[in-house]
């Protein structure tokens, strides 16, 4: 008997602990893929580390401190929502956050829906996300693959290539990014054809085949979605083979810097693509962050950072745009939120949940023996979405 009233009295005194912590701190689970994509997710953490830093330095939320708790899910989905529950159920987060790859951000987005908890998707581009699979607790902050879609073939819709093939990785992100370009374009250019499609597994790629598959389809040009390793080996590949000689390509994600870095001599002249050119942006907003965050980690930012700094100002502008910590009221606050960010102010839409986050185009090219962007414009993303109406009309009936 006293040994289980000492315990009880242990559990009492733990939470009662434990209850006094939580009055002086509002606790944010975080999710994402870090052991198995760091280029992108090690600058990632660093963003969220500043943007934590200057929210906390700030004062916090209404004189709280805001914690993130991290977990690693290892680029699957079962694991992802292993750590959402644990987040959830044992840690007591008021909201999660995070997700890279698509099948595991649609993951996260429907546990988000079955557990009733807010989720803001760091990263994770597919549309499914927010429209046909979208739910009312479920956000996106990055621009998403009918956004930079639609920016890429405008300036595909420019060129005299008629013939074009495709090569992604073969799950929901390449699939739907595909799916949606083809359409795009078609719709600016109907005269295009697409002739050839390969659909390598994702850091998998034999790059060989694949291009010599292309290859035998002749055509005028290349739409790329391959990242990371897959797009260094296909670079490389193709380079040696002379694939891309008097051919276009458009590739996305391709400018942006953990990607475009590890190509340095191999890169190759005048793709088309989105990315970062954080070394050429001269607005105030980034010059501010790209200072704090040389100042905070002595490296430059990739796009990583900007997603990761982005999440958590846009958390902190949900916790102080409400009184209430409660899911609907998180879900209230972010509809329509405005949030401050290195690319600018974006909104969160309340139609659909789709953040107005833009993305830099422009071609790639080499300077002292590194991979850079020239020519490079920002595009508003609002100008590259539908209407709310019409998004609106795009999701599930509640």
């Amino acid at each position: 008997m006293k040994k289980l009233v000492a315990a009880s009295l242990a559990a009492l005194l733990l939470a009662a602990g434990g209850a006094r912590a939580q009055q002086g701190e509002i606790k944010v689970g975080e999710i994402n893929s870090y052991s198995a994509l760091p280029a992108f997710l090690d600058p990632y953490r660093k963003g969220m580390e500043l943007a934590l830093k200057e929210v906390n330095d700030a004062g916090g939320i209404k004189g709280k401190k805001l914690v993130i708790i991290s977990k690693d899910d290892g680029g699957k989905p079962a694991d992802a929502l292993t750590a959402a529950n644990e987040l959830v159920s044992r840690d007591g987060v008021v909201m999660i956050a995070g997700g890279f790859l698509s099948n595991v951000g649609l993951a996260l987005a429907d546990f988000a829906k079955q557990k009733q908890v807010m989720y803001l998707a760091a990263e994770p581009l597919t549309d499914a996300l927010v429209w046909s699979k979208g739910n009312d607790y479920t956000f996106r902050l990055r621009t998403s693959n009918y956004m930079q879609a639609a920016m890429l073939a405008e300036e595909a819709a420019k060129l005299p290539a008629k013939r074009w093939a495709t090569i992604a990785p073969n799950y929901e992100f390449g699939q739907s990014f595909v799916a949606v370009f083809k359409e795009l374009l078609k719709k600016r250019k109907p005269d295009v054809e697409f002739v050839a499609e390969q659909w390598p597994p994702l850091n998998k790629i034999d790059a060989g085949p694949v291009l010599q598959a292309i290859d035998a389809a002749n055509p005028e040009a290349i739409l790329n979605a391959t990242f990371a390793g897959d797009l260094v080996k296909l670079v490389r590949e193709g380079n040696t083979r002379g694939i891309f000689k008097n051919r276009v390509v458009v590739s996305y994600l391709t400018g942006e810097p953990e990607y475009l870095d590890p190509l340095k001599t191999e890169t190759p002249e005048g793709w088309i693509v989105t990315g970062y050119p954080w070394y050429g942006i001269k607005t105030a907003e980034h010059q501010a962050f790209l200072d704090a965050y040389q100042q905070l980690h002595k490296d430059y930012p990739r796009l990583g950072s900007i997603v990761g700094y982005s999440t958590v100002k846009s958390i902190a502008a949900a916790l102080k745009a409400t009184d209430d910590y409660s899911t609907a009221g998180l879900v209230k606050a972010m509809k329509n939120l405005k949030v401050s960010t290195p690319f600018g102010d974006v909104v969160y839409r309340a139609a659909d949940h789709q953040s107005t986050m833009g993305a830099y185009i422009g071609t790639t090219s080499q300077k002292d023996g590194q991979g850079i962007m020239v020519n490079f414009q920002f595009k508003p993303g609002a100008d590259y979405l539908p209407s709310e109406a019409e998004a609106a009309k795009l999701r599930p009936a509640n």
